[in-house]
């Protein structure tokens, strides 16, 4: 300060006055420091702490000389020195705090611009990528040789972290232009490529493609990387333009043979092999066996037909998903693809394929498949239509008009209660009760209560509790112990309420068979079908006729479907016992079917599989592949976009789990089989209800 001052009074010319500061635009704040013989004095011993005793030592010292000597030149010094020997410890926190704390009270300070760089540099270690962009751009011309590098390499890294794309390739740019010997343009061109592949944004990119001479070094680059964008874009016209002419006035860069061989693949996009069909399957892995069942249905569909089925394994990972749709499409010239099952490889998987414009017929239920284009169709009963079928059912057919719904707290038990809840009311019936329960309960008797009313919270609800409880709180002859007693007893003895005749259970099968036992001890009767129980029932509640009881039909979705054990019966009837009979669940498939189409089916895979059991994802991998087979034999589409309108305009299509048809949103339509337990066994109830319109 005092040596700007002296400068001014000696050239009067060159220091004209200056006019008084406006509103707002005074000078920055600064501490008018002064030399100090115990300061400095303060400081080398401070230096000496550093180099004796290590530098973490070193920066306490100085750092209590400023605190100690604030006013002074040395104070000012130690922030630097605390800053500096901070930077090198890798303390990044303090060291900015201290350099940027000496450059606000002092910007002219001596050594500034090395202040400036380190806290830039720190600020850079810390993320701090704005700060350190504003520090570093005003600073670059002020620096030369190695600093001047380090802070152009900086400010790169800095634009790109603060997302300033443009900016950071700029920088790029510019390294590569500034390089002079080998090694140098080597290296520029090396941090080029890293950022024009993770640290640029296409906006960014395209800009300075336009700008760019081909003749610049960097201009394949550029190109090839612009050409990879339009690739994931799908964007077919700009992205071949873009290859060739990268090819034609780059013929020797590093990066066109990579460019012809993507205007080969891509080239393949519209070859079409109209005999091939893809499948996306997890062949291995932990859902290998589910890939496994939906390929022997699959196989068994195709088995002597011209149909030629290149399977790829997703392995039940969403990104091979997307990977082998691609590869399908340019490698094996797929006409359509199957496939996948689980929800999130099959909504990646659909993705690609609704971009390059390929047919694919998904078998998950997730939510909305569908919805990602017209290329995406789904052969898999979902929620929705399991909800709407029960409803249907139990209202028209049985005439039910109130319901219950017991629910695991899992997406799919809480979305399947919604749906039968709100198909049951478009059809005029009530949902009286409402229960959840975790996936990981064993026991039910809580929930069981609140059903019918016992539950703690509940009871002050009901006006026959409210009326005895009053009554024994009134009576003056007993006393509180007899009171306490009398409660009890009221609590156990007092009546369920229920107000439904059928309730809902969306859970596996295992779950269903602990779940039904409970409700019988609640006095809940779910099997009024079976004559000889209800019998013993009545005489041992005293009650005179079935309508008295108020018997309950469960209802369940398809996975209430069991294997079954080695003496040939379903699971759920060996566990659930007494507690299942009676009860209806719907199902996509059933192997005791007695609809011809499933019959041929299973005696097919029976013939097939030595008497093994098929599963739903056989029948819907038979199904699938049955429908490709007979677009491919009967329409003979020559391309995808075919393919694609012949599938859409399947009606009726007889196969193992129904006869079925896409809808207008693509989505397969089909009667599901309605199931009934009767003290035999597993039923099939003939369907008289028109298919589910989705």
């Amino acid at each position: 300060m005092r040596r700007l001052v002296a400068v001014c009074l000696f050239g009067l010319t060159a220091c004209p006055p200056k006019a008084p500061p406006g509103p707002g635009e005074g000078e920055r704040p600064r501490v008018e420091v002064k030399k100090d013989s115990r300061a400095d004095d303060a400081l080398k011993t401070a230096g000496d702490t550093a180099t004796g005793q290590g530098k973490k030592k070193g920066i306490e010292a100085y750092l209590a000389v400023r605190k100690a000597y604030p006013d002074t030149t040395a104070g000012q010094d130690a922030l630097y020195q605390a800053g500096v020997l901070a930077f090198e410890e890798g303390d990044w926190v303090t060291s900015r705090k201290a350099l940027n704390e000496l450059l606000f009270e002092n910007p002219l300070y001596e050594k500034a611009n090395d202040a400036r760089l380190k806290s830039a540099l720190a600020a850079l270690e810390l993320k701090a990528y704005r700060d350190a962009y504003q520090m570093l751009t005003p600073l670059i011309d002020k620096l030369d040789g190695a600093d001047k590098q380090k802070a152009q390499d900086a400010l790169q890294r800095a634009a790109a972290g603060a997302q300033q794309y443009g900016e950071a390739l700029k920088l790029a740019l510019k390294a590569v232009d500034d390089a002079k010997t080998d090694a140098d343009k080597k290296t520029a061109m090396e941090s080029l490529e890293e950022t024009v592949e993770s640290k640029t944004s296409f906006l960014a990119l395209a800009e300075v493609w336009h700008e760019l001479p081909s003749t610049h070094p960097a201009w394949p680059l550029i190109t090839f990387k612009l050409a990879k964008v339009y690739y994931h874009l799908r964007d077919w016209v700009r992205l071949d333009e873009t290859l060739r002419k990268l090819v034609a006035d780059a013929p020797s860069s590093p990066w066109t043979p990579d460019a012809k061989a993507l205007l080969e693949r891509t080239a393949r996009r519209k070859d079409v092999r109209p005999n091939v069909v893809g499948a996306v399957l997890p062949m291995t892995g932990k859902y290998k066996a589910l890939g496994e069942a939906v390929m022997r249905g699959a196989q068994l569909a195709l088995k002597g037909s011209g149909v030629e089925l290149v399977v790829k394994d997703s392995q039940g990972d969403i990104n091979l998903a997307g990977k082998m749709v691609e590869e399908l499409t340019f490698e094996a010239g797929a006409i359509a693809i199957i496939g996948p099952l689980l929800a999130d490889d099959s909504r990646r998987a659909a993705l690609v394929a609704e971009e390059l414009q390929v047919p694919i017929v998904t078998m998950t239920r997730g939510d909305g498949i569908t919805d990602i284009g017209p290329h995406v169709f789904r052969n898999m009963v979902t929620s929705q239509q399991q909800a709407e079928a029960l409803a249907e059912y139990a209202t028209t057919e049985l005439g039910f008009k109130t319901f219950g719904v017991l629910y695991p707290n899992i997406p799919f038990g809480v979305e399947l209660a919604n749906d039968f809840w709100t198909e049951i009311e478009k059809r005029g019936a009530t949902m009286r009760a409402a229960e959840a329960y975790a996936p990981d309960q064993t026991t039910f008797t809580e929930q069981a209560q609140g059903l019918v009313g016992r539950k703690e919270a509940y009871l002050y609800d009901r006006h026959d509790y409210n009326e005895k409880l009053r009554e024994i709180r009134d009576n003056k002859e007993l006393d509180d112990f007899r009171k306490r007693k009398a409660v009890e007893k009221l609590k156990s003895n007092l009546p369920p309420i229920i107000d439904f005749e059928a309730l809902l259970i969306p859970d596996a099968w295992q779950k269903v068979s602990l779940v039904a036992p409970a409700l019988a001890v609640e006095d809940i009767v779910t099997n009024g079908c079976d004559r000889k129980d209800i019998e013993r029932i009545l005489k041992t509640t005293g009650k005179s006729s079935v309508r008295e009881l108020k018997p309950v039909v469960l209802l369940g979705p398809s996975t209430w479907s069991s294997p079954k054990t080695r003496e040939g019966d379903y699971e759920l009837v060996t566990r659930g016992g007494k507690f299942v009979l009676c009860s209806i669940y719907v199902d996509s498939f059933y192997e005791g079917s007695s609809r011809k189409a499933t019959k041929v089916f299973v005696d097919q895979f029976h013939d097939a599989h030595g008497g093994a059991q098929p599963t739903l994802l056989d029948a819907v991998g038979y199904d699938t592949a049955g429908i490709v087979r007979t677009v491919i034999e009967k329409n003979k589409p020559a391309s995808r976009d075919d393919f694609t309108k012949a599938l859409g305009m399947v009606k009726d299509y007889d196969g193992a789990t129904g006869q079925t048809r896409f809808d207008d949103k693509r989505e397969a339509q089909k009667p599901l089989f309605l199931l009934t337990i009767d003290p035999k066994g597993i039923k099939e109830i003939p369907l008289k209800a028109k298919p589910s319109s989705g």
